[in-house]
């Protein structure tokens, strides 16, 4: 039996970063276990991270160890049309920083940031113990944890970072409300001969969003959603005829364009928690809620969690008080619940909005994107609100 403070349930980018964040909010205040499955094989997925995200990677350390791979996002154009339009017109740009060369995002590999998080945690002293939660026993003043390797962990606070099919979820009797899109994010990694210059690029088409989303050294990162049945013919097609498909969709404005990695492509669906925490159980990332990727805030939305609960603990442990008590979790739940339902509400509703091919509807969704395009203030908000600065 281990006794500690927090267990952390689920070891990818989210647990691995509020595992740190604890530490380096107050060190030696609390202990910390890990519980992670055996490291999985890593694709070539990346992630937008906000001006936000950043700012919690520099406060636990990590940020200098990224900091190499990380292409700034300088601006980005969106379009509407069909696949076989001649012209995609650019009918909303965004472009500008945060702050003077602060820009609003940065893209940056799935492995570099889990590298960098599991070279900071070696040198700490929170432990790490492979496996999976398996069961939770709640008592008046800790949670007992049940291992899949054999060991018990009892703590004050358990964090479940378990992913969207959640198993402390389910046994914590949270309901989960969620409907699949019946569409399938195809992703990769491209060579272009040209420098996209930082430019992000969205390409509205029926099926849904094709986004190329810039790389360091010419690379671009491919998120391509299409229906999933379609998605699945596409990820088993043979590497010339992949890249003739992507290359209509992305146009040849870049040169020669080379796949660097193999079509993978993963099913997209709408979730969110009825509520975030139970007795002395918490949900974090995808575990309280799962968004399209339309606006590529899906791992934003989860890091926001870590530092509002970091917040909500800390507050807390400061004044020596129980940190797995009911106020904690419902501090967090109030701090998150309204970012999460709004963030998820939106990118839903863009995703019905833009993934069709009804007159009417394109009419009235272009009108409105060149009616924002003529509005900077209105897209210097939605800039501030994407890198996580605004407080509406």
């Amino acid at each position: 039996m281990h006794s500690c403070d927090v267990v952390i349930a689920g070891g990818g980018i989210v647990g691995l970063s509020l595992a740190l964040a604890l530490r380096h909010a107050r060190p030696g205040a609390l202990t910390i276990r890990l519980v992670e499955a055996p490291e999985r094989a890593q694709d070539d997925r990346a992630f937008a991270i906000s001006h936000a995200s950043k700012t919690l990677f520099e406060s636990i350390g990590v940020w200098d160890a990224i900091a190499p791979d990380a292409e700034p996002i300088r601006d980005m154009v969106i379009t509407d049309s069909r696949l076989a339009d001649p012209v995609r017109p650019s009918l909303l740009t965004f472009d500008g920083d945060v702050a003077a060369g602060e820009p609003f995002a940065f893209m940056v590999p799935e492995r570099v940031i889990l590298d960098a998080l599991r070279k900071a945690l070696a040198h700490t002293d929170i432990d790490v113990l492979e496996g999976h939660v398996t069961r939770l026993k709640v008592g008046p003043s800790f949670t007992e944890a049940s291992l899949s390797n054999g060991h018990n962990c009892r703590a004050a606070l358990v964090v479940a970072c378990d992913g969207k099919r959640s198993r402390l979820r389910d046994q914590a009797g949270i309901g989960w409300f969620s409907w699949p899109y019946h569409q399938s994010g195809i992703t990769a990694t491209l060579g272009i001969e040209r420098d996209h210059d930082g430019r992000a690029e969205e390409h509205f088409l029926p099926p849904g969003p094709f986004a190329l989303l810039p790389l360091t050294r010419r690379r671009f990162a491919m998120v391509w959603t299409e229906a999933t049945e379609r998605a699945d013919k596409m990820v088993k097609l043979d590497p010339l005829s992949a890249l003739d498909e992507i290359e209509k969709r992305m146009g040849y404005r870049y040169g020669t364009v080379t796949l660097l990695s193999p079509l993978s492509a993963y099913p997209l669906a709408f979730g969110l928690a009825r509520r975030f925490g139970a007795d002395r159980l918490v949900l974090v990332g995808d575990a309280a809620h799962l968004i399209h990727p339309i606006a590529g805030q899906g791992l934003n939305l989860g890091l926001g969690d870590v530092s509002a609960l970091v917040t909500a603990v800390m507050d807390h442990a400061a004044l020596g008080l129980d940190i797995g008590s009911p106020l904690v979790i419902d501090a967090y739940d109030r701090a998150r619940r309204t970012d999460s339902v709004a963030m998820a509400g939106t990118t839903d509703i863009l995703n019905r909005l833009f993934s069709n091919d009804v007159l009417p509807v394109r009419l009235l969704r272009d009108f409105g994107l060149g009616l924002v395009n003529r509005m900077p203030s209105l897209k210097q908000r939605l800039i501030d609100h994407a890198a996580g600065v605004s407080r509406r």
